[in-house]
């Protein structure tokens, strides 16, 4: 009976709200084994959400009764080479995106453009430019109560949330898509929103054809293998690989019981197949707030002889009022004349087949120079549009119909400002303790304090000269453009680097001068074997989603100089070489890699995929490229690569589970063409505890050193045996050791579970990385933090030799983040603290 009561207490205690770690250790390790199988199958707590949803929507029926009284549009990415293109238009009441390009959320966060009333999204042209983001701004406004989005766009835009349905769980927000036509608009409060499409010649045959004779668009070749299920028949997170536990791919691989979840609403389903083919159809958006009400003039109310009172806020919301004495006051005699909304204009026009339904299509011409209202002139002119396009002469000529006084916001790659601040500012900072271990980054889109940038933003293919014709605004991140209630043009809100005083902010701190020449004494006494190779790169070292310093998952391995790996891809990893290396190095980083090994199929560890190919397109005539993967990812690239843009040649899928270490299946002919590409002698892979289809990985090279990484993994037998007598172990350390059980929950690692682990396979060291965002800049450092144990950090590139140079650091990263790290201390000491009075309550 004492043990009944405990579990349904602590069941309950856990339904309450309190943190799983807090309750698990009032019990023994079997009895800890049978309430986690009563919890796993548990429906998470929602509570917080439901009432996020109904504060949000009582806030929304109050908005909805007035015009906002300010609306901005702010820049969020500027379509730089590597960064996110989109723009934020933000009111008192309510949000909008127009794009949301990879990276996206990262950037919100930094810059504190919070998605908490996003309920619309804008999509000029269904490419990963403009969609790549969507999956982890869906989950983060999930996350915060948001009930619904809509998307608007060319039909099939919302197709990105079925093809990641397996690995992006919306089980709380509803997907709507617009019916997106011309001769439909989007109307609110806040504004009214025309739809423009324009199409390519083969979309207008395709519409002029009837329907009963239209044939199914051509599928692009697919060169990634044959498919042997279709999307819907492929059951990536059924079971664990032991035949037990259900789960699902909750967005922090949380297990749960699975479930078949609907996405879209039903009118976002219907006639899905009936459409234009892929990328022929672009969507322009003419919007026009909707007219500011006139103002109430007392002094006018006066002399009307309009008592205090109800009239006066009648007459103010345009009603006519009737005196005591019958006299009837109009609300136009006492206010001023309503405000006419300003027009801006979105649009892409993706390539050159898109400019004859550009030139041709008559709603421009309303609110070009020729229309004869002045307040149907446009104010802005948003281009998406690539810098080679907006440099042809047609295009030109289509942008000199509009007035003068129209200005044009270029959201393109011809710009360069990347967007973040925050992690040039603790890469220089970092930057202190070891000038190549952390190096200063090459993305130089943001100019310094003291002087300017070193390139010129729009000098791509005489975009450069479109600024001698017409009113450019240069897109960067956080450029503002005020419609409401003034018209301004905001240059004062600039991104700029202040090195000196990230630098002047670290020596500042107590104590650090001191532990920095003690640092860099014991550094000189560390030998340098001179070997170049293998160097690996941190690209992403925080788990979940990405935060302003941590990106997910994504680790740059170069085997050689002519010869590189990447080992999992998070959102945004492209961008990351592009931040760390500039655009020219990390043009030759695509040039070298001949493998992307993925470890398991959780968004933050493949979701940057798709963008990485298409970057190393762009460069064209590379040889094969080897996608080491669960075969479970073929259905997710396959339908991109039909429903959206082509993505696959040239890549070639091994299976993970062809490579394990003690059953190799893979054909001998193939091992042999990879191993020669990649330059190692072995690649094996074995099953780890995280979610069905979770490998971790070990690669051995002629020179006898040896790699292994764990992915995401709870402590694991298998990785013990494959990685034994790693030169390296590289192994996720989720949680600090006070959290072991919602570690376990999770199926993750504490930091000393990776560290016993690397102990166990007689790894010479240890590096930690997949932090939860709960340590953005440290994690919490334990005993167990020897001399043979470092920790990873974002843009942090190591070669074996310096390994030994990590735990050297640990008193001045203390320091140096002496702030965070104090204040993770005192919420693991009020834990404790909460624990034992828990404890205390039980046992009474």
């Amino acid at each position: 009976m004492i043990y009944m009561f405990n579990i349904y207490s602590i069941v309950n205690y856990i339904k309450s709200g309190c943190k799983f770690s807090k309750a698990v250790r009032l019990f023994s390790s079997s009895d800890t084994e049978k309430l986690l199988n009563i919890i796993s199958k548990m429906p998470k707590n929602t509570t917080h959400t439901v009432a996020l949803k109904k504060h949000r929507q009582k806030l929304k029926e109050k908005g909805q009764k007035y015009a906002p009284g300010t609306v901005t549009l702010q820049v969020l990415g500027s379509g730089a080479i590597g960064a996110p293109r989109s723009l934020y238009v933000f009111t008192d009441q309510s949000r909008y995106l127009f794009n949301c390009g990879e990276g996206t959320q990262r950037l919100a966060h930094e810059h504190k453009m919070k998605l908490s009333k996003l309920e619309h999204i804008f999509v000029t042209h269904p490419s990963w430019d403009n969609i790549g983001g969507l999956p982890g701004v869906s989950l983060t406004i999930q996350d915060v109560g948001v009930p619904q989005i809509t998307i608007h766009g060319p039909q099939g835009t919302d197709e990105i949330f079925v093809a990641t349905r397996k690995f992006v769980v919306l089980r709380h927000l509803v997907i709507k898509m617009a019916s997106c036509d011309k001769n439909s608009r989007f109307e609110d409060n806040v504004m009214k929103v025309q739809y423009v499409p324009l199409y390519t010649p083969a979309a207008k045959r395709w519409l002029a054809t009837p329907a009963s004779e239209r044939s199914p668009p051509r599928t692009p070749e697919l060169v990634l293998g044959s498919e042997d299920s279709t999307d819907d028949d492929v059951d990536y997170y059924s079971y664990w690989q032991t035949g037990s536990r259900p789960c699902s791919p909750d967005r922090d691989g949380s297990p749960g019981r699975k479930k078949k979840r609907r996405h879209l609403s039903p009118e976002s389903r219907a006639g899905r197949d009936d459409r234009p083919p892929p990328g022929s159809t672009s969507m322009a958006y003419v919007c026009r707030l909707n007219d500011r009400p006139g103002t109430l003039n007392l002094q006018a109310c006066v002399t009307h002889g309009v008592p205090p009172g109800p009239l006066l806020g009648k007459l103010k919301a345009g009603e006519d009022v009737t005196l005591a004495n019958g006299t009837v006051v109009r609300s136009k005699d006492v206010t001023s004349p309503d405000e006419p909304g300003p027009v801006f204009i979105v649009l892409e026009c993706p390539t050159e087949e898109f400019l004859d339904s550009l030139e041709e299509e008559e709603m421009f011409k309303q609110h070009q120079a020729s229309c004869t209202d002045l307040n149907n002139t446009a104010y802005l002119v948003v281009h998406f549009t690539p810098p080679h396009i907006m440099a042809n002469p047609r295009y030109q000529g289509w942008m000199s119909k509009f007035s003068p006084s129209t200005h044009h916001l270029v959201l393109n790659s011809s710009n360069h400002c990347m967007g973040s601040v925050a992690v040039h500012r603790i890469q220089h900072k970092l930057h202190l303790l070891d000038q190549q271990m952390f190096p200063l980054l090459g993305d130089q889109g943001i100019p310094l304090v003291a002087g300017h940038c070193s390139t010129k933003a729009m000098e791509v293919n005489g975009v450069d000269d479109i600024k001698k014709l017409f009113s450019i605004i240069k897109g960067n991140t956080i450029t503002n453009i005020s419609l409401r209630p003034q018209r301004i043009l905001d240059s004062s809100s600039k991104l700029v680097l202040e090195p000196e005083v990230y630098r002047q902010e670290t020596l500042a701190v107590e104590g650090f001068p001191e532990a920095l020449r003690s640092l860099k004494e014991q550094l000189t006494s560390i030998e340098d074997n001179q070997r170049e190779f293998p160097q690996v790169v941190f690209l992403g070292t925080g788990s979940c989603i990405p935060n302003k310093t941590r990106n997910t998952s994504g680790i740059l391995i170069h085997l050689s100089d002519t010869i590189s790996m990447i080992v999992d891809c998070g959102e945004a990893t492209y961008g990351q070489l592009v931040r760390l290396y500039g655009q020219a190095r990390a043009d030759d980083v695509l040039r070298n890699l001949r493998a992307i090994y993925v470890s398991h199929l959780h968004a933050d560890h493949h979701i940057g995929l798709v963008g990485l190919l298409k970057a190393r397109m762009r460069l064209g005539g590379l040889a094969v490229l080897y996608l080491l993967a669960p075969r479970q990812i073929r259905p997710w690239l396959h339908t991109y690569h039909r429903h959206f843009e082509p993505i696959l040649p040239s890549l070639q899928l091994i299976p993970n589970g062809e490579l394990l270490y003690n059953d190799c299946t893979l054909e001998d002919a193939t091992m042999s063409q990879l191993l020669e590409s990649v330059g190692l002698t072995q690649v094996q892979t074995c099953y780890v505890k995280h979610c069905p289809n979770a490998f971790g990985i070990a690669l051995t090279h002629p020179d006898g050193w040896k790699i292994t990484y764990s992915g995401d993994t709870m402590p694991s037998d298998d990785l013990i045996k494959l990685g034994k007598d790693s030169d390296l172990l590289i192994h996720e350390a989720t949680m600090e050791d006070d959290l072991e059980g919602e570690a376990r929950l999770k199926m993750h690692s504490t930091t000393s579970q990776a560290v016993q682990v690397g102990r166990q396979m007689a790894a010479r060291f240890t590096l930690l990385t997949h932090f939860s965002q709960r340590y953005a800049k440290v994690p919490i450092f334990s005993d167990s933090f020897t001399a043979n144990v470092g920790i990873a950090f974002d843009n942090m590139q190591v070669r074996l030799s310096d390994l030994p140079k990590l735990p050297l650091m640990y008193s001045a990263l203390k320091l140096m983040f002496a702030e965070h790290y104090e204040e993770m201390e005192l919420k693991a000491i009020k834990r404790q603290l909460q624990q034992e009075r828990e404890l205390t309550r039980v046992s009474t």
